[in-house]
């Protein structure tokens, strides 16, 4: 296929016209260069600027892993998989990463994937415990390395390296200037592409809001009221103070999800898929949210614990305004509280909480999530699930939003005033060969 064709036909997918600038010249530079360095902001768009050139360059006869990518963490691992998944290549991709079971793993990698995803240590685990072909890997890419350095993966990576003899081409991604590359990485003459200075056409707005009292919480209230109907990412520091937070905002019935590493795996992941698809509005989460997390809807962040260094901040940030979408992150301060010398750099706008304009939305569907006994592994897709619940759920087509299709189930957000009639109408049905039951989650 033609790259023109072969690469709009991708980007249709993702509603997206063109490629930005930093991702046509990486597209370039993977293709013409052995060890590559990329350095973007977040939200720039660099998942999908090293996933296309590296999709080219698979060999579609060739059974057995053909590229690997090192990620931080389970999050990141399965946004990469969603977004390869997406985009719709023909090759089987799958990911790997600690908090699940390990017979998970092995039943996913009995027919080996072309692109592997996962965290160091899993990946470590499974090629050793594994009868894995890894002759046959010749690119290696490190996403977001500084991350996997600094959360403690150096002796797992450099492990990987010395396990596969046959790589010909390195990339690392990061999103902050002051990384380090390893020297196990051994890079030869690497390619820097940075555009760390040069991202232009930044659309997000910086704003300080000044609560006239140091507990915040009632100014967070009236904050999340004028912002009422907006999707958006509240961050604090630690988990404990999260979880007062949490209090609060539930003694107020504003509905929203929890994210942060001291909850269960399952329940990190069913928060993210009731805020993907609407059901909930609004994610509480440490900086364990602050990477890896590709959800173009988000129209704010909110800074109710600023974080203690600048990268930390910038992170944050980058989950809104991506991709040239616009998007504003809030610093919620006590007046008196002096604002940390990297925010009053960046010149942020200064606001009166009382001065917010409420944001006038129309009134907001209900959303709620069905939980259905089937996935990949059943050769179930998101197709089937649409048909079953249009045809014989007698659902309405914009009464059906996000479908997200997992190894062993799915998950479907659907207009709450009909959840439970489409429940009556479909469960125990069948989708391709397998009986699914339907609930709520």
């Amino acid at each position: 296929m033609a790259l023109d064709k072969y690469t709009t036909s991708i980007l249709d997918k993702f509603d997206i016209k063109a490629l930005n600038p930093m991702q046509k010249k990486a597209g370039k530079t993977i293709r013409n260069h052995s060890d590559v360095v990329l350095l973007s902001p977040t939200g720039t768009g660099k998942t999908l600027a090293f996933l296309l050139p590296l999709i080219e360059l698979l060999d579609k006869d060739c059974d057995e892993i053909q590229a690997l990518i090192l990620v931080p963490s389970r999050e990141l691992a399965q946004q990469i998989e969603q977004v390869a998944r997406k985009m719709g290549s023909g090759f089987k991709i799958n990911s790997v990463y600690g908090g699940r079971a390990g017979s998970l793993d092995k039943l996913d990698l009995k027919h080996r994937p072309a692109i592997l995803i996962g965290t160091p240590g899993r990946v470590v685990d499974r090629f050793q415990r594994d009868e894995l072909s890894l002759d046959h890997i010749n690119t290696l890419i490190l996403d977001e390395f500084d991350k996997s350095l600094e959360i403690g993966f150096k002796e797992e990576m450099k492990a990987i390296f010395e396990m596969l003899p046959n790589v010909r081409q390195r990339i690392l991604t990061s999103a902050t200037q002051d990384s380090q590359i390893p020297k196990f990485a051994k890079l030869e003459s690497p390619i820097f592409i940075d555009y760390l200075q040069n991202v232009g056409g930044s659309k997000l707005a910086i704003k300080t809001l000044f609560s006239p009292e140091k507990d915040k919480l009632q100014s967070l209230e009236q904050v999340l009221s004028s912002l009422s109907g907006q999707p958006g990412i509240i961050f604090c520091n630690f988990k404990d103070a999260l979880g007062r937070v949490s209090d609060f905002l539930d003694k107020k019935n504003i509905t929203h999800e929890c994210f942060h590493g001291g909850m269960e795996q399952v329940d990190r992941e069913l928060a993210l898929i009731k805020f993907r698809n609407g059901t909930s509005q609004l994610l509480l989460a440490t900086d364990l949210a602050a990477r890896g997390l590709d959800i173009p809807e988000i129209k704010f962040i909110l800074h109710y614990h600023l974080p203690p260094h600048y990268k930390e901040f910038t992170h944050r940030n980058g989950r809104t305004a991506r991709m040239n979408k616009e998007g504003v992150a809030y610093i919620l301060q006590f007046k008196d509280e002096p604002l940390p010398d990297f925010i009053l750099e960046i010149h942020p706008e200064n606001q009166e909480i009382d001065e917010l304009q409420r944001i006038t939305t129309p009134a907001a569907v209900k959303w709620t999530t069905l939980h259905i006994t089937g996935g990949r592994r059943d050769k179930i897709s998101k197709g089937d699930i649409a048909g079953l619940f249009f045809k014989q759920g007698e659902a309405e087509r914009d009464q059906i939003g996000v479908i997200e299709v997992q190894q062993k189930s799915s998950f479907v957000g659907v207009h709450a005033d009909i959840a439970e009639a489409l429940i009556e109408k479909t469960n125990n049905s069948r989708l391709k060969k397998k009986k699914v039951r339907i609930s709520y989650i």
